[in-house]
């Protein structure tokens, strides 16, 4: 179809359904337009901005008729900052359009016709539930500010408080930058290259426990002053990591790290068992929601000591030593090699022995395990955003295991990889959608498949 829009042109439109990402859907004589902010059921006007033959996006610059569903955003930086997309959206109706999210991956993307997904578990308190923050510094008329990337760009949002990080990670973002502007320690500027600190990291965990990581481009002087602002600012840290990231790139964390004061880690209490987290580690960021989810993924596989399970992408290990007090063996597989050591001393901490863990990419090290004849019955599955690979599938299928538990961060790769699972002969059981990640977008998901009789 060829649209009939053009850039700057003005429309009308009813909204009838959501985008992915929480964007707001009318029709404008049969061309889809895509329209940020906007609610089910509002009437809107709303300027052209792009044009493409199958569909276009707008930008809403009147709002006709208000939905029930409408809240007016709590946070002052909501639209500069971007990262709470469904902060105008209520969170009865967030849980909603993630549910429908979650299904409309399934069957648009995987072919599952009819396919029941329960109501999105929600949480009693929507907001200030990080338990891992990551702010930036830049310069501002000879000063350092920090804050959030607004979304798609590289341009610091200066921010005093965050809805939905702790009073600990704002705490420790106040120290840093007050010690940087009173001692002279510079931002670090991408585009010349020149300056210092880069960013600011910041864990908490349900024990207490506070870990601070400060990013610079190179080493600064003064760190026994920033030490010492810390302690006072935050009584609970246990650690404070100065890591070094030298090169022009958008990733966070370089290469090397070292301990300023404290420890390498802090402890995480997850389900009774005690994890060691360190800076690299990934350990879901809503704690609350998180103990919900894995006692969910577990439960899904009715596990016994009869049991030889596989824990694929297994991170730190939280998951696997979970399953460890239930079934026969748990293995455990990730390619990040400080993840597999944390899961290893976790294990080692818990008394837990029946639980070995391999660092390797899981689509490499999965045929090999297969092929020398290891017994596998039950999966667990918890890959990265992009979804399992192929060849990780396919091994999946050929080991023979009865029963999967997919637990998914993104429902498009999930619908991707359910749907070569099926054809691999297995059936999707169960459908239940979590909210990790309230006033955005994102939905996590826990799916128990088995195979088909």
């Amino acid at each position: 179809m060829e649209t009939t829009l053009k850039p700057n042109d003005i429309v009308s439109l009813t909204i009838d359904a959501y985008g992915s990402k929480g964007q707001g859907i009318g029709r404008h004589n049969g061309m889809t337009v895509f329209v940020p902010g906007a609610l089910v059921n509002e009437k809107i006007t709303a300027v052209i901005e792009k044009t493409t033959p199958s569909y276009a996006a707008g930008k809403m610059t009147d709002l006709v008729g208000r939905s029930s569903d409408r809240r007016d955003p709590a946070c002052p930086y909501y639209e500069e900052c971007g990262g709470c997309d469904l902060m105008h959206m209520s969170y009865p109706a967030q849980l909603s359009f993630k549910t429908q999210r979650v299904k409309d991956a399934l069957t648009r993307l995987g072919g599952f016709a009819d396919i029941k997904v329960e109501p999105c578990i929600g949480t009693d308190d929507p907001t200030h539930y990080r338990n891992k923050a990551v702010f930036s510094f830049a310069e501002h008329d000879e000063r350092v500010v920090s804050g959030c990337i607004a979304e798609k760009s590289h341009r610091v949002v200066p921010v005093k408080s965050c809805l939905i990080q702790s009073g600990i990670a704002e705490a420790a973002l106040k120290a840093v930058t007050d010690w940087a502007n009173g001692l002279g320690i510079r931002a670090y500027n991408e585009r010349t290259g020149k300056g210092c600190i880069r960013h600011l990291l910041v864990r908490t965990t349900s024990l207490g426990e506070t870990m601070v990581v400060i990013i610079a481009a190179k080493p600064f002087e003064c760190e026994k002053e920033l030490v010492s602002s810390l302690r006072a600012a935050v009584p609970s840290l246990k650690s404070l990591i100065v890591n070094l990231n030298p090169g022009r790139t958008s990733l966070i964390l370089g290469r090397k790290s070292r301990v300023a004061f404290g420890n390498q880690t802090i402890r995480e209490n997850v389900c009774g068992l005690e994890f060691s987290v360190a800076a690299e580690s990934f350990l879901q960021v809503n704690t609350v929601q998180m103990r919900k989810l894995y006692l969910k993924a577990v439960g899904a596989l009715e596990l016994d000591r009869r049991d030889s399970v596989l824990d694929l992408y297994c991170g730190i290990g939280t998951i696997s030593l979970l399953m460890a007090q239930q079934a026969g063996s748990v293995t455990g597989v990730e390619a990040v090699a400080p993840a597999i050591e944390d899961a290893k001393r976790s294990a080692k901490a818990n008394g837990i022995d029946n639980a070995e863990f391999f660092c390797a990419n899981v689509e490499d090290l999965l045929p090999q395990l297969i092929k020398k004849g290891q017994k596998i019955n039950k999966v667990m599955l918890d890959p990265p955003r992009k979804g399992a690979m192929p060849e990780a599938i396919d091994a999946i299928a050929a080991s023979g295991a009865e029963r999967i538990c997919y637990v998914s961060c993104d429902p498009s790769t999930l619908a991707r990889d359910c749907k070569q699972l099926a054809a691999a002969g297995y059936r999707i059981e169960s459908v239940q959608p979590f909210d990790m990640f309230p006033q955005t977008s994102h939905v996590e998901s826990v799916i128990l498949m088995s195979r088909g009789g």
